[in-house]
C-alpha cells in the first residue's frame, strides 16, 4: 500500500472530525502520536486541550457556554508505564482500567461502542503506544456503526508491530462532511511522518479546515528511554 501525504489527506478534507495519527520518525528513534478534534456546533468548537499529570483532557474555553459535556469533556491522553492511551472519548479510561487488570486493548474495549448521537453515532477511535527495552509497537481500533444502525456495532482492530522509520498510520472519525456525518471506512490510512515534532505539529494544524479545527496535540517518545516532548495547540486562546 502507498504511503500517502499526511498533508494532502488533511486540506482535502474539511470535516475528518477527531483523528489520531500515530508512527515512527525517519530516523527511527521517535515514537509519535497527535490527536486533533474538530467542530460544527458552538458547544464543539468551545474547547481547548489542557495537561492533566502526563495526559491532557479537555476543557471548556469558556465556562458559561457549555451545554451538554457528556460526549466532549474527557482525557483524550493518558499514560500508563510505557503505554500511552490515545482516544476521541471516555473510552481512554476504559482502556486504562482495563490494562491494569491485564485486559489487552481489544478486551478492555468490548464494553464499549459508538457514541450514542444520533444520527451520525460516531466512531469510537483509540490507539495505545508501547515503548518498551528499546522496542516499540503500537495498535489501534475502531467502533462504529453498520451503515447507521443503532443496534449493530462493527469493532476493528489493527496492530503494527515494529512499525517502520518515517512510517505511521491516521484514523479518523468521519469520511468528511455531511448530515448525518459518515463514519470511517476501511483501514487506518499510511502515512509519512516527519523527523521534528514542531514541523510535525505545523504539518497537522496548518492543514485542518480554519473554521472547523479546535485543538491538536502532538507527543514524540524517544523509544530508547521513553522520554518525551509534547505540543498542544488551541485556536481558542
Amino acid at each position: 500500500m502507498n504511503v500517502l501525504s499526511l498533508e494532502e489527506e488533511l486540506k482535502s478534507n474539511a470535516y475528518p472530525g477527531r483523528g489520531i495519527v500515530i508512527g515512527r520518525t525517519p530516523d527511527g528513534t521517535r515514537a509519535v502520536a497527535a490527536y486533533f478534534i474538530m467542530g460544527r456546533s458552538t458547544n464543539s468548537r468551545n474547547r481547548v486541550f489542557v495537561e492533566d499529570g502526563e495526559g491532557i483532557r479537555t476543557q471548556a474555553f469558556d465556562p458559561s457556554k457549555m451545554e451538554d459535556p457528556s460526549l466532549i469533556i474527557y482525557a483524550p491522553v493518558r499514560v500508563l508505564g510505557e503505554r500511552t492511551i490515545v482516544t476521541n472519548g471516555d473510552q481512554t479510561d476504559t482502556i486504562y482500567d482495563g490494562l491494569q487488570q491485564g485486559l489487552s486493548f481489544e478486551q478492555s474495549l468490548r464494553s464499549r461502542c459508538f457514541e450514542p448521537d444520533a444520527p451520525n453515532y460516531t466512531p469510537r477511535i483509540s490507539g495505545v503506544l508501547e515503548t518498551k527495552d528499546g522496542a516499540f509497537h503500537y495498535v489501534m481500533s475502531i467502533l462504529k456503526s453498520n451503515g447507521g444502525d443503532p443496534d449493530s456495532c462493527q469493532r476493528f482492530t489493527f496492530t503494527y508491530e515494529n512499525p517502520k522509520a518515517g512510517e505511521g498510520h491516521f484514523l479518523h472519525t468521519y469520511l468528511h462532511d455531511g448530515n448525518p456525518l459518515p463514519s470511517f471506512a476501511g483501514e487506518p490510512k499510511p502515512v509519512a511522518i516527519p523527523d521534528d515534532i514542531d514541523v510535525f505539529t505545523d504539518l497537522i494544524w496548518n492543514n485542518l479546515n480554519e473554521d472547523n479545527k479546535v485543538s491538536l496535540f502532538v507527543r514524540s517518545i524517544r523509544i530508547a528511554d521513553g522520554t518525551y516532548e509534547t505540543r498542544i495547540v488551541n485556536k481558542n486562546r
